[in-house]
């Protein structure tokens, strides 16, 4: 199952959402503002990550500029509860199932959700028969 967290008025979110409703690959939208994150929620993204707070946490964001804290100074709890009293910290939208991790919204890195027998049978079916070759086949072979 694909859990998308998303916020109100964030492009990036919504335009996620739509590839994956036009792709039909179901998913669960959480809200980080409507929705309080658990703790174990959180622990996992985190333990997902490949550089950890800097992949999830949005450096940038004026609630993270305002509270002045040093991310390197927290234990995992207090990061944890941290994340939790201020979810507009949080990158987003951030796109998860079993297998991937997508942190905003990237045309090729938001295909790794599609699953692997999906893409192989469009990889093996891509050939001159297909009345599409014209347009992705050469693509394809551009590749």
């Amino acid at each position: 199952m694909i859990i998308l967290y998303t916020s109100p008025g964030c492009a990036s979110c919504r335009k996620a959402k739509q590839w994956l409703k036009e792709n039909n690959l179901p998913f669960v939208e959480k809200n980080i503002f409507t929705t309080l994150l658990k703790e174990d929620e959180i622990k996992y993204l985190l333990q997902r990550t490949e550089n950890g707070t800097e992949d999830i946490i949005s450096t940038r964001s004026k609630v993270f500029q305002e509270m002045n804290v040093d991310l390197n100074d927290m234990g995992l709890n207090e990061l944890v509860q941290f994340i939790r009293e201020n979810p507009s910290i949080m990158k987003r939208p951030i796109i998860l199932n079993e297998k991937n991790l997508v942190v905003g919204y990237d045309d090729d890195e938001i295909t790794s959700f599609v699953p692997s027998e999906l893409r192989n049978a469009a990889t093996r079916n891509c050939n001159e028969k297909c009345p599409n070759f014209d347009v992705c086949g050469q693509v394809r072979n551009e590749s």
